[in-house]
């Protein structure tokens, strides 16, 4: 029931996720932040059951964080973020694999560049313009296809983004009333707008 779904456009990346903790037909929380920032320009949108959500996402931010302080501060760009967490995925599935689904995306300064990373549970891999994980793809790929086109300012994005919130609402039946909306660019992470404050508990 977990929706992430994510974007490029022209000079960073956005990000979106329900903030519903739920299992089966019980919810637990509503203010949940599915969206953990890795670095201050990079950030990944995990779906999945919230122990792996959890536990995944700070064992990736830990080590990357570890790699800056092993390294004189130095950063790994998005793509090696991107391939660190994708390595991490395929370790664990020969053990005892994380049921998590993850969109990556982060913007290199030295570079000007931005990337978004789509994965899954399996540990495939790919770098894509545009993402959803969770049954939100029945609705909002279809948006992204015909919305999304390169050169896209940040406005833009939020509004096809707010699209695909306002598709769900209306259309799909398992009702996500709170989404929370960050963004990466060459100012670093910020959260653009939530349904509910992650920061009350």
């Amino acid at each position: 029931m977990d929706t992430v779904f994510a974007l490029r456009y022209d000079g960073g990346v956005i990000i979106a996720a329900d903030q519903a903790n739920a299992r089966s037909i019980l919810v637990y929380q509503d203010n949940l932040d599915k969206i953990v920032p890795l670095s201050s320009h990079s950030m990944m949108g995990v779906s999945g059951p919230n122990s792996d959500l959890v536990n995944f996402s700070d064992y990736v931010k830990a080590n990357i964080g570890l790699y800056e302080l092993s390294n004189n501060g130095s950063t790994l760009t998005t793509e090696a973020q991107a391939h660190f967490v994708r390595g991490t995925l395929a370790t664990a599935l020969r053990k005892g694999p994380y049921q998590v689904n993850i969109l990556l995306g982060g913007y290199d300064v030295q570079t000007d560049k931005n990337g978004l990373y789509f994965m899954d549970y399996m540990a495939c891999m790919h770098p894509v313009n545009f993402g959803v994980q969770g049954h939100a793809s029945n609705f909002c790929l279809s948006i992204f296809d015909r919305d999304w086109k390169e050169g896209l300012t940040e406005e833009q994005g939020i509004a096809i983004i707010e699209k695909c919130i306002n598709e769900l609402k209306i259309r799909f039946l398992i009702a996500q009333t709170n989404f929370i909306i960050k963004t990466v660019d060459k100012k670093g992470v910020r959260t653009v707008s939530f349904g509910s404050d992650p920061a009350d508990t």
